[in-house]
């Protein structure tokens, strides 16, 4: 693997991330969505330097069978706290496509909340079939496999606290 976003860089983009939602909200009461399970290490370092009274909840989005293979997207909302009113941040691991977070705000929108804005670590350039485009981004990446600081290759590397991308030997296993 070949190390693509240090650790100091994501530490240093998540930061400067974090100031601009505190001054987005400006201190009104924000509740957090993570799409699991790549936000997880993004939403824990995220959340840790928001100054606004927070409510915190995730949402499991999933459009891939097996390896790389696309399939139809299934939401499992169950651990997310009520949104009614409430201004919402989803936060996820990666933009590629953006039919996921398309759809996941469609569907929050169906709730009623106040507002539904959007933060990424990575969007993938070159990729987007859909005109949203996320609120906030850490890095803009080129159109390579990465995994690292949550993002995985068969639920592996989520761990790293950098952004890597993948050798051929290593997504083939040789």
């Amino acid at each position: 693997m070949k190390e693509l976003i240090s650790e100091q860089q994501v530490q240093a983009r998540v930061a400067e991330m974090a100031h601009d939602i505190n001054a987005q909200y400006a201190g009104k009461p924000l509740t957090i969505i993570g799409i699991m399970t790549g936000s997880i290490i993004l939403l824990s370092d995220l959340i840790r330097q928001l100054t606004m009274p927070l409510r915190v909840g995730v949402v499991q989005a999933s459009s891939y069978r097996g390896e790389t293979e696309r399939g139809e997207l299934v939401i499992n909302a169950s651990l997310m706290p009520d949104i009614r009113q409430r201004d919402v941040l989803l936060v996820d691991d990666i933009y590629d496509t953006g039919h996921t977070l398309n759809e996941v705000i469609a569907r929050m929108l169906e709730l009623s909340p106040t507002s539904v804005r959007s933060a990424v670590l990575l969007r993938k350039q070159g990729r987007q079939e859909v005109a949203l485009q996320p609120d906030h981004v850490c890095f803009d990446i080129p159109d390579e496999f990465v995994v690292g600081y949550g993002l995985d290759y068969q639920d592996e590397y989520r761990n790293l606290p950098f952004v890597a991308t993948l050798e051929p030997h290593d997504i083939h296993g040789n």
